[in-house]
């Protein structure tokens, strides 16, 4: 049996990729901090399709211990796609950031994705049919103003996933390498990074997906052979492009 992993499953598009790759007939690992959430997704595959398995592993991966443990756990299963969704972001000036979130964050978003890529590319860059798909945002490409350090996490992401994704051509690799960037969407990203417990994207942000919108075109990229999905921050129009970074290949003797 062969299973998708999706990190941060248990809301927004983590949560409806995974109904999406359940309704490919995929079999889904699902992690994220809240249980309870994991278990109502998991439910909520049951009634989709009973045949599917489901498995839920309730971990904390801002905490460098865990990414380790948790990817150990996986051991036993082998893993078709992994999509790296985890994260959350953070809206105030750099002098004036609550440096305990901003400390989380830059361990979510940046060491656990970095971890947990590099063991996957390091166990399955050779197996056909693989694909590792990181989620960045339309801030890993443009600095939005009172949220520099939540983007310069996501331009790390991107930076980071399209060089792999070279590397792993340049090598002949037969596992693909993909980022995926939102604008706005409907999750519940904006209440965390504003540190409030209630938003209304209607009528407070002009444009945003939903994050079953965002789900689909997650589909769209994983179909695709290219590299970068992202959405275009003026039309909100969904692009699958070539790398969009600089790379300069390694001269060697």
């Amino acid at each position: 049996m062969k299973y998708t992993v999706i990190t941060g499953a248990s809301s927004g598009i983590g949560y409806e990729s995974a109904l999406a790759f359940a309704a490919r007939g995929k079999n889904l690992i699902i992690a994220a901090r809240r249980t309870e959430e994991l278990e109502q997704l998991k439910a909520t595959v049951a009634d989709m399709n009973p045949e599917l398995d489901v498995i839920i592993r309730t971990v904390d991966l801002s905490v460098t211990a865990n990414v380790h443990e948790f990817y150990e756990g996986l051991r036993d299963y082998q893993i078709e796609t992994w999509i790296n969704n985890a994260g959350f972001g953070n809206f105030a000036s750099v002098g004036e950031q609550k440096l305990d979130k901003i400390e989380t964050m830059l361990h979510l978003n940046i060491e656990a994705l970095t971890v947990l890529s590099s063991l996957y590319v390091r166990d399955y860059a050779e197996v056909e049919g693989t694909q590792l798909i990181n989620v960045s945002s339309g801030g890993g490409y443009v600095i939005v103003a009172d949220a520099v350090t939540y983007c310069a996490t996501k331009f790390y992401v991107s930076a980071f996933t399209e060089g792999l994704a070279q590397e792993l051509r340049g090598k002949g690799a037969a596992l693909q390498a993909k980022v995926l960037a939102p604008a706005a969407t409907e999750t519940e990203f904006a209440q965390r990074s504003l540190d409030v417990d209630e938003f209304q994207y209607k009528g407070s942000i002009p444009k945003y997906h939903t994050a079953r919108e965002m789900a689909g075109f997650m589909l769209d990229l994983y179909d695709s052979q290219q590299v970068v999905g992202i959405v275009d921050g003026t039309t909100y129009e969904f692009q699958l492009r070539d790398p969009l970074y600089p790379y300069v290949s390694r001269m060697r003797n």
